[in-house]
């Protein structure tokens, strides 16, 4: 830390009836921006909480120094040591929670600090800053705010933590007479601090006498109603209501005091505000991520003070969410309004020129046709077969049911249900009434499952046992309703207040509530995780309207239509495009179990015309097609669609699948949980584009800054930038790149031009609202993009040809940083995969950006019992074809695969794992 922001402030003060002089300790950056000739253009409040000081800021004192020497917008920072805390002044006295507000203000009082103000809290220091926000509203700009809390929320313990030091026989010895607390405190951090900076924060807290404000900031917490802070705390968690100021909160998920329930009561007491969750960051959230960067982009972002209220005087939440705000979800009204009843209040959705998903649930209520079969319904047992009249009731009554029961408008429900009938009808009963549907697929493991759950806070969970089962063990928030019924001790146990055959009973003859409009929220789904930590996409209901119009107009999805829908997303829309719809008899969590004969006996059992299934699904169809029979051959023969996609799939396994539905047009369609369906390709076009490929020397499929390529590599292969062709836009998709440069990031204008390598952007009326509770990455997203349009940034690598095709060349992190230039992963991997002993490839990178060095790893097609660098024959074959000069050839068993699709190469994973073999480390498998 710059020893030459550290100053000591002399201030008087009269909160004892008797003016007495305090010394407080702050780092304060106004001087050095004097010294730049800068003037600020508002000043950044930063308040510490307990057992820290100052010091914690230190990070973003010097950023935003840095930022302004640098040209950038010039903010002063102040950051306080609180009296008894840090190296400000040991007075001896008790300082409750109101002293501690008024201490602020008449410090700043003191400074002469005038507006704007944006303040700045972490733990109770949060509070602490709040309560001088609200008693300084004509100063204030904005709030920003570190893991902390203002409310205890009624339904959760005070963490134990707190509970432990908290108890007397602890309390003294344990924050005052020990740094026990302190130390634990400091070991919440991920990863563990550096032995330097541990002392820093010990520093000022060297012996007891110096620890007695650690003592008593732990005992001034407010448990007790009758706490003489309670009331001081109840006052700022009641006032920051009206607080509609821009707002930011950065948090740390796995922080064991201030958890994600305090999170969610502040979401709910400033629904405005911006949100990241830094996934893996804990309580010490400022030492563990880049919160600093965060901080100063929000504060450019929002363009403060400029577009702050006059003075800060808190504007109406209207007028805040026009500036550019989240819209707040909730709404927890039982009011009845105008358009009660079957069929109605549809007029929001009639004035937008879209059907809302339930349409065809209203529509076909007194039709006995089948809108949907279980071929593998819970508890075995023939095929379930469900009829439009049937559905369209049993969504009814869940939703009145719902409705009985207290699921609201804006509340978040967690669904835990197998993809069949009962999933379908749980979601349309969930949107119908503006309940939010949160699904994050169970394919993302236990871990990822939890953590997606977390993350998401439901207010209800409804799953099956499984689900249940595990958000008892682990905790999971949420009201739970269960599917079936269990014995009244399991119902106990499992924490589960109602079941569905208990909503359907409630919802018997009651009135729906008024139907959600087409921008207001319907549903957070859940990414695979295969390019980290899974990210919850928020969609609006006319968003997903838009989902189930693009089907319609790119495939003829619709009325009529038969769909065997072997990918979950696509099954759960069946009702909404009026199609009837079966899920084949597989696990869905594991794709490589549906067989040809299932998918034959999905077409035969609804007559299906389209069939929508994921790569790996595909692929084990056509492995295992040999036990199809006369029958099966003919029900495939019906299928005039068949589509497949979630990732690329190759002309060999297309028309290996064509072969099985020859009547059927083959599609491959690209998009991502983020935007379903962006462009599509036909087994014709794939093949046309293949054809016209230019075969250019393999050279070029690095940047060229003087390539090495040994001169023996053939130049009869298709190489330039290689990939995967997806075909064109559909009918309602914009798409362009983003040209990457030397160091790999795609910082290139947004364009249409053909053969530019940068990151694929897209534009849909489909595309999803944002991403949930990840506000850092939403503007990464956005980045870029055109005024007064909404653009999408995938993450995905790739070029348009001169056709106007797009070709996917691998995922931006994936991408390899050469000293000859950038490196895109799936041209190379698809000439490697060309050699005949090899199955699957993969290219990776590693070592320092700027001079990675390329490692080809391989899976064969008999496959190795070890890893193992590659026999000299089968090297030089792959570096013949790869066209590349690579450090090593490395063969394994299996290559690691994404866990939903379980046809996506972790790149990421293999390349730290490539780079620990080839640096020594024992041969273990990826």
């Amino acid at each position: 830390m710059d020893a030459a922001f550290s100053r000591l402030v002399p201030v008087v003060s009269g909160a004892s009836g008797h003016p007495v002089t305090r010394t407080w300790h702050l780092l304060d950056n106004g001087d050095r921006l004097a010294e730049l000739g800068v003037t600020p253009v508002g000043t950044v409040l930063c308040v510490h909480g307990n057992p820290t000081w100052s010091y914690l800021w230190r990070e973003f004192v010097t950023a935003a120094t840095d930022a302004a020497a640098n040209g950038g917008e010039a903010w002063r920072v102040i950051a306080v040591d609180q009296l008894e805390m840090g190296y400000s002044e040991r007075s001896g006295a008790r300082r409750p929670l109101a002293m501690r507000v008024r201490d602020l203000g008449e410090l700043t009082d003191t400074l002469g600090l005038s507006g704007p103000v944006v303040t700045f809290g972490h733990d109770w220091g949060g509070s602490i800053s709040l309560g001088w926000a609200l008693d300084h509203p004509e100063l204030l700009a904005g709030v920003m705010l570190l893991n902390t809390a203002v409310h205890q929320p009624e339904d959760a313990p005070v963490p134990a933590p707190l509970r432990l030091a908290l108890r007397s026989s602890v309390l003294g010895r344990g924050t005052v007479a020990t740094p026990a607390f302190l130390e634990t405190t400091l070991a919440l951090a991920h990863p563990p601090l550096p032995t330097a900076v541990k002392q820093a924060y010990r520093a000022p807290y060297r012996g007891a006498a110096r620890r007695g404000g650690i003592g008593a900031f732990v005992a001034d917490i407010p448990v007790p109603d009758a706490h003489e802070s309670a009331a001081e705390l109840a006052r700022i968690s009641g006032g920051i209501r009206d607080l509609v100021v821009p707002a930011l909160m950065l948090w740390g998920p796995t922080d064991p005091i201030f958890s994600d329930r305090y999170l969610d009561d502040l979401l709910d007491r400033l629904p405005h505000a911006d949100v990241h969750r830094f996934e893996g960051a804990g309580h010490l959230v400022m030492e563990d991520v880049d919160y600093a960067a965060a901080a100063l982009t929000w504060l450019g972002d929002r363009g403060l003070p400029a577009d702050a209220s006059a003075g800060g005087v808190p504007v109406p939440v209207e007028s805040a969410r026009s500036a550019g705000h989240s819209r707040p979800e909730r709404a927890h009204s039982g009011a009845r309004g105008e358009g009660e009843g079957e069929g109605e209040g549809e007029g929001g959705w009639a004035a937008a020129g879209q059907y809302p998903l339930w349409h065809y649930l209203d529509e076909l209520q007194n039709s006995d046709e089948t809108a949907l079969i279980d071929m593998a319904p819970p508890g075995g047992g023939a095929p379930r077969v469900v009829s439009w009249r049937l559905l369209s009731r049993r969504v009814r009554q869940l939703a009145c049911g719902l409705d009985r029961l207290g699921v609201r408008k804006g509340d978040r429900v967690s669904l835990l249900i197998p993809p069949g009938a009962d999933l379908t009808a749980v979601l349309y009963a969930c949107v119908r009434i503006g309940a939010i549907v949160v699904v994050a697929d169970a394919g993302l493991g236990l871990r990822g499952l939890t953590r997606a759950v977390r993350g998401a806070r439901p207010d209800h969970v409804i799953g099956a046992a499984p689900g249940l089962l595990a958000a008892r063990a682990l905790d999971w928030p949420g009201q739970k309703i269960s599917v079936a019924r269990f014995p009244r001790a399991a119902m106990r146990a499992l924490d589960i207040s109602a079941t569905l055959a208990e909503l359907i009973a409630l919802g018997v003859d009651e009135e729906l509530p008024p139907p959600p409009e087409p921008g207001d929220t319907a549903a957070v789904l859940f990414t695979s995780g295969s390019t980290g930590p899974a990210k919850g996409v928020v969609y609006t209901h006319g968003q997903l309207a838009a989902v189930s119009h693009a089907l319609y107009a790119q495939y003829g999805v619709g009325r009529g239509t038969g769909l065997v829908a072997g990918f979950a997303p696509f099954a759960l829309l069946g009702p909404a495009l009026g199609a009837r719809s079966v899920t084949p008899d597989m696990d869905v969590t594991k794709p490589k179990t549906l067989t040809a004969a299932s998918v034959a006996a999905a077409v035969a059992a609804i007559d299906a015309t389209v069939v929508f299934l994921s790569p790996a699904a595909l692929a084990n169809v056509v492995t295992t097609a040999d036990s199809l029979t006369a029958a099966d051959h003919a029900s495939l023969a019906g299928v005039e669609c068949f589509l497949s996609a979630g990732a690329p799939v190759s002309e060999p396994l297309l028309a290996a699948a064509a072969r099985l539905m020859p009547a059927a047009s083959a599609h491959t369609p690209y998009g991502m949980t983020e935007g379903l369906l962006m462009a599509d390709i036909t087994l014709d076009g794939i093949r046309e584009a293949l054809a016209t490929r230019p075969l250019t020397d393999p050279t070029s499929a690095l940047s060229s800054v003087g390539s090495a390529v040994a001169s023996s590599t053939p130049t009869d292969v298709p190489a330039g930038p290689g990939g995967v062709c997806v075909g064109r836009a559909t009918a309602t998709t914009r798409i362009r790149t983003s040209a990457l440069d030397a160091r790999g990031r795609a910082t290139g204008e947004l364009s249409e031009v053909a053969g530019v390598t940068g990151e694929i952007v897209v534009s849909a009326p489909h595309v999803e609202d944002h991403y949930d509770r990840l506000w850092l990455t939403d503007r990464a997203a956005r980045r870029g993009a055109v005024p007064g349009e909404r653009w999408h940034r995938t993450g995905d690598v790739g070029h348009l040809d001169t056709a106007g095709r797009l070709w996917v060349e691998g995922r931006l992190p994936h991408v390899i940083t050469t000293a000859a230039g950038v490196l895109t992963p799936v041209g190379p991997e698809q000439r490697v995969e060309s050699v005949a002993a090899v199955a699957r490839a993969a290219v990776v990178g590693i070592g320092p950006a700027g001079t990675q060095q390329v490692v080809v790893v391989v899976e064969t097609v008999t496959p190795a019992r070890r890893v193992a660098l590659a026999d000299p024959e089968l090297a030089a074959a792959v570096r013949a074809a790869a066209g590349l000069p690579l450090a090593a050839v490395l063969v394994v068993p299996h290559l690691p695969t994404d866990i939903r699709h379980n046809s996506k190469i972790d790149r990421t994973r293999l390349g730290r794992w490539a780079g620990g073999i080839l640096s020594g480390a024992r041969m273990t498998r990826p």
